[in-house]
């Protein structure tokens, strides 16, 4: 855990023994780049957002819809151009904070704050998660007054609702400085490493929709209307056959797991490794479920998806076979067993793993799609 107590005075030591390598380090200029305080025209809106660990916290906006870049650095110090040694130190007045550049047309300030809000604990001073010092202190920096007026009166409205006290600072900018090149998109480039946000709270801001300018409530809902009102994704153009039929249809083992609710072997299965462009569809109807650009080698030994091309095309059962609690997924045409869902996936997609049976799955490779009737989903694939 790279930002426990432990670690802050690990970088204590490293400047206090070792000051050639922390000045090596900023020889190779390491730092980045300060961050202007107004955006380039036509690039968007900005805000300024700490809470805690800024690896976390700059994957969780990037997922969210009309978000244009986040991007980890240190904010409202007193040191210039600072270096990550010299901020965990505590010496520098930083806090790590996340510049989140967004499109003000799909999503708004208040939205963002209401997710913001939803990943820190508000009451806690110098602390999120098991991250502690004032480098983890939490607030919202703001480049304009309108922005720094609807920063106030956002956490001014959940201190009236409360009697513990808001910690939340509300400051207009006074400095930022990107943080080093490996702190950048460190989820995306290490997606089991260390986040004190819950992967459930990914899923969330990756699906999440600011309602106040997409009134439609099947938007509103998480739904991606693009997508599910496709023709080869409408609901009722597949039928399931009869048991009987599927009997004579499938193999003895793709009955077993999609009728019985089998589990095929671990890394014995047909698309376990399979890295081909294309659609994965139900084995018993042929409704499209999953796309080889969400397939990801979870080394489980079966078929794992981030999402399936629309959430509407699975549901999902309490599964407590076993002695275990787990999440079925099945088809939702055909009510086939397809396998489980886990939050143990990659944070930068989401978070989630859909561990499929092969078995449950009929591959049409990209070059197939469109003679097999599904050529509607090959933008998807790009």
């Amino acid at each position: 855990m790279r930002s426990s107590i432990f670690s802050r005075w690990m970088c204590v030591l490293v400047m206090a023994i070792l000051p050639g390598l922390v000045s090596c380090l900023e020889e190779e200029n390491l730092t980045g780049v300060q961050a202007t305080r107004d955006v380039m025209e036509g690039e968007g809106s900005v805000i300024y957002l700490a809470g805690g660990c800024f690896w976390g916290v700059e994957q969780y906006f990037a997922l969210v819809p009309g978000v244009l870049d986040a991007v980890s650095g240190y904010a409202q110090g007193h040191v210039k151009n600072p270096s990550y040694e010299e901020v965990c130190s505590g010496t520098t007045g930083h806090t790590e904070t996340v510049r989140v550049v967004y499109d003000p047309g799909k999503v708004s300030l208040g939205h963002l704050l209401e997710l913001y809000y939803d990943i820190i604990d508000p009451y806690s001073l110098n602390k999120q998660g098991n991250d502690r010092g004032t480098q983890y202190r939490t607030g919202i920096y703001y480049t304009t007054e309108a922005d720094g007026e609807i920063a106030r009166k956002f956490i001014a409205e959940k201190q009236s609702a409360v009697s513990k006290k808001i910690v939340v600072e509300v400051e207009p900018l006074t400095d930022f400085w990107g943080a080093e090149d490996y702190h950048q998109d460190y989820l995306e480039k290490n997606p089991f490493g260390y986040c004190h946000i819950g992967r459930d709270k990914f899923r969330k801001a990756a699906t999440s929709v600011d309602t106040s300018l997409v009134p439609d409530l099947k938007a509103a809902a998480g739904k991606t209307p693009e997508v599910s009102s496709l023709p080869s994704l409408e609901k009722g153009r597949y039928a399931r056959p009869s048991n009987a039929e599927l009997k004579e249809s499938l193999t003895d083992l793709q009955y077993e797991v999609a009728v019985n609710a089998a589990t095929e072997r671990p890394f014995f299965n047909e698309f376990w490794d399979s890295k081909e462009e294309g659609l994965y569809v139900d084995i018993a109807t042929g409704e499209p479920l999953f796309l080889s650009t969400d397939k990801f080698d979870s080394g489980c030994g079966w078929p794992s998806f981030t999402k399936p091309i629309a959430e509407e095309l699975i549901t999902e059962l309490v599964d407590t076979s076993y002695g275990m609690v787990r999440t079925e997924v099945r088809s939702r045409s055909g009510d086939i067993h397809l396998g489980h869902v886990f939050d143990d996936g990659p944070i930068a997609a989401g978070g989630l793993r859909y561990c499929i049976n092969s078995a449950s799955l009929r591959f049409v490779p990209k070059s197939q799609m469109e003679a097999e009737g599904y050529g509607d989903l090959l933008p998807l694939l790009n």
